[in-house]
């Protein structure tokens, strides 16, 4: 089973797809863990990358497909994959077609987890970090016991910039610009599948779950 998984910010993405990974034992392949793994181990693709990310460039689509390649070869592949984070562009998504027909593989499924904005600004916006340990809190969903206080150090809570309102809405805006011509590409090859992503964790992943079991 080959998933591509897309998700706005706060849209839960990443606690669905580690479920998948692990009903199902198919990795999650995240491009900018490949990436950064690829560069540690200085492979001649993740060399070619380190070059673009020390000038603080974007590492171009080639090099970020051929990344993606090697990854789906190794044999934790053989029974599927889920893509978190690529493809981000119709240049990778034609570029990924391309790569996985070469392999004798293609796209089950494009999950795209859908979340009404206001809920997702609600979600991002009201989450709180320990300045001392780091903890996290959100006010809504896992409040402190005292406002503003850390349950475990007794530190202040405070909100991280990019957990400020305005920051959120310049995230899902792009978020947005990106990913509605990736959409409309996968929802005219007949791959996309929109799933309800509000609700108990359970009864998302349940949904998805029904999705791609054909239930």
């Amino acid at each position: 089973m080959n998933l591509i998984f897309l998700g706005p910010p706060g849209s839960g993405k990443g606690t669905q797809a580690k479920m998948l990974v692990d009903k199902y034992g198919i990795p999650q392949i995240s491009t900018g863990d490949i990436l950064r793994e690829a560069v540690k181990e200085g492979t001649p693709l993740g060399k070619e990358a380190k070059k673009y990310m020390d000038e603080g460039k974007l590492v171009p689509d080639e090099v970020v497909v051929g990344i993606v390649r090697e990854r789906l070869k190794e044999p934790d592949c053989t029974k599927g994959f889920i893509l978190d984070g690529f493809p981000r562009t119709i240049p990778q998504a034609e570029a990924l077609d391309k790569t996985l027909q070469e392999m004798g593989k293609g796209i089950d499924h494009v999950l795209s987890l859908e979340v009404d904005r206001e809920e997702l600004v609600r979600r991002l916006s009201g989450r709180r970090t320990c300045k001392k340990c780091g903890a996290m809190y959100h006010i809504i969903f896992d409040p402190p016991k005292k406002d503003g206080v850390c349950d475990r150090c007794g530190g202040e809570l405070y909100q991280r910039d990019d957990d400020k309102e305005e920051t959120i809405r310049e995230r899902l805006r792009v978020y947005e610009e990106q990913t509605a011509p990736l959409i409309e590409y996968y929802r005219k090859k007949g791959l996309l599948r929109p799933i309800d992503g509000v609700g108990k964790i359970e009864e998302i992943f349940a949904r998805i779950r029904e999705t791609i079991e054909g239930k």
